[in-house]
Parts: C-alpha cells; sequence; structure tokens
C-alpha cells in the first residue's frame, strides 16, 4: 500500500523531523530507535491514521509491531482496511 506510506512519510516528515534533512527516513527505520516519536507522538499518528484512512485504531494495536515504520504502517493500515 505505497499511498499510506507516502502519506505517513509526509505526515512524519512535516510534524516530527521538522526541517531536519539529515535524517533519512527509509521503509524500515525505526521511529523509536530514531527518537522520533515519543508518546505524544504515538497519539497524533494514531490520530492522524484514524481520520486519514478511516480506520479505528484499538488501543491493543498501539504496540511498536504495528506503528514503528513505514512498512509496519502501511502493512498494519491495510490489514484494517481489509
Amino acid at each position: 500500500m505505497a499511498e499510506a506510506k507516502t502519506a505517513v512519510k509526509a505526515y512524519i516528515s512535516e510534524n516530527f523531523l521538522m526541517g531536519q534533512n539529515d535524517i533519512n527516513l527509509e521503509d524500515e527505520t525505526s521511529f523509536l530507535e530514531l527518537g522520533l516519536l515519543d508518546s505524544t507522538g504515538v497519539i497524533e499518528l494514531v490520530s492522524f491514521l484514524e481520520e486519514e484512512f478511516k480506520i479505528q485504531v484499538e488501543d491493543d494495536e498501539i504496540t511498536p509491531e504495528n506503528l514503528d515504520s513505514l512498512n509496519k504502517i502501511s502493512s498494519y493500515v491495510e490489514r484494517k482496511s481489509a
């Protein structure tokens, strides 16, 4: 789901990188390892995903396995949209 990756990458770049051009977000880049998302950032990301992709993210789904990279988010959104 390239559409999800593109939208999430743009959202992360705009809202969390804030012009830090030295960070290269690859599909497998861990947001946690980079320190990109704190607890507030995760909540903001979840709100974005719910609004952008018309999905409902359950509390028990807010895990690194679902939300820690562009690939993981894309797969998660695809599963939730199916």
